[in-house]
């Protein structure tokens, strides 16, 4: 990574999750399952669904109001607004443009960035460039999620995995020595198919034949996408730690995507990390796409689990098919400390 004008740093969290639990229970009054096999194979018990006035935005929007109080910062000192989401409110205008008339953002710009799972971090590497070089001092960036509007509750395979919410951070200017350390992102097109809504876009517009066969819902191959993310993630977390020039010893805290605890597991192994500096939450909210890791990281923050001068490693995979991970020395501690320099 090429030296940075200034450090970038994430200076406030914030998250939501909408008030609407379905548990495994209430699955398995759906569709043919159990409570047992899905914790077994997944390690999720319940999961949070938007109610039928919340959209994407409506839930980024308290995510996006919570993380600028804890920075302590006003919508007008924002420059830029990125959502990372695959279940925007329409196709346009975008998420970030509708949470950044909410909120009164009058003074940034405004765009969507589609990674899927590595939505948020894709993201927020793209802002922690912004900030680094010196042409924004403050960026909000989002990931919000409604996937249970393009989940199949009549698919066993996926329905037990998915829920709705969003998480926010502030990143701006930190002092020198902490904040982004290092960033690493990459995609394989080739096997998107694997991981993917079918219909919907220039491709597949939406007929009477799309929703018969059920194309507007999440399709997944569940077995290639198991094997995909254990080895995706695990390279990704060593090829961040080599680039920020630090070991596994050095990390205090591993924030991954919140997809499925037999994969979380796999990667800890295959790194050889202790599970305890895994950051877990998907037992209470299953895959919220890229809300995951910044839901995770808010809880982690608020939970103190991650505190000033830790390393922090964040990393996921998701459709595409993408990957991404970073590290990230924690800059901030305090209300006191949270205000941009």
């Amino acid at each position: 990574m090429k030296a940075s004008l200034y450090s970038a740093g994430i200076v406030g969290t914030g998250s939501y999750v909408p008030d609407k639990i379905i548990t495994n229970k209430d699955l398995e009054k759906i569709v043919e399952t159990s409570n047992d096999w899905i914790v077994s194979r997944t390690g999720i018990r319940e999961r949070r669904i938007a109610s039928e006035n919340q959209a994407t935005s409506n839930l980024s929007t308290i995510a996006a109001l919570r993380a600028l109080d804890d920075a302590c910062m006003d919508a007008k000192d924002l420059d830029m607004i990125l959502v990372a989401t695959v279940t925007p409110d329409m196709p346009f205008p975008s998420t970030a443009c509708i949470v950044q008339s909410n909120i009164g953002a009058v003074n940034a710009s405004a765009s969507d960035i589609e990674a899927a799972c590595s939505g948020f971090l894709y993201a927020l590497n793209v802002a922690q460039q912004f900030i680094a070089t010196g042409f924004y001092k403050n960026i909000l960036v989002i990931g919000g999620e409604c996937l249970s509007r393009i989940t199949n509750y009549k698919d066993r395979g996926t329905c037990i995995l998915f829920g709705d919410g969003a998480g926010a951070a502030v990143v701006s200017r930190v002092e020198k020595g902490y904040g982004f350390l290092a960033q690493y992102m990459g995609a394989d097109g080739s096997n998107g198919g694997s991981l993917n809504v079918k219909a919907g876009g220039s491709r597949m517009p939406a007929s009477a034949a799309t929703l018969l066969h059920d194309y507007h819902y999440i399709h997944m191959d569940g077995s290639e996408i198991f094997k995909f993310a254990v080895k995706i993630m695990s390279s990704a977390a060593e090829k961040v730690m080599d680039l920020a020039g630090i070991s596994k010893d050095d990390l205090d805290c591993v924030v991954p995507h919140q997809a499925n605890i037999r994969i979380i597991n796999s990667v800890a192994k295959r790194l050889g990390l202790d599970e305890e500096k895994m950051y877990l939450n998907l037992d209470r909210y299953g895959n919220l796409s890229a809300a995951s890791i910044p839901v995770a990281l808010d809880e982690a923050v608020k939970a103190g689990r991650i505190n000033k001068g830790d390393n922090v490693c964040m990393v996921g995979f998701g459709g595409g098919l993408t990957w991404a991970s970073n590290i990230i020395k924690w800059s901030m501690d305090n209300k006191t400390d949270k205000k941009a320099i």
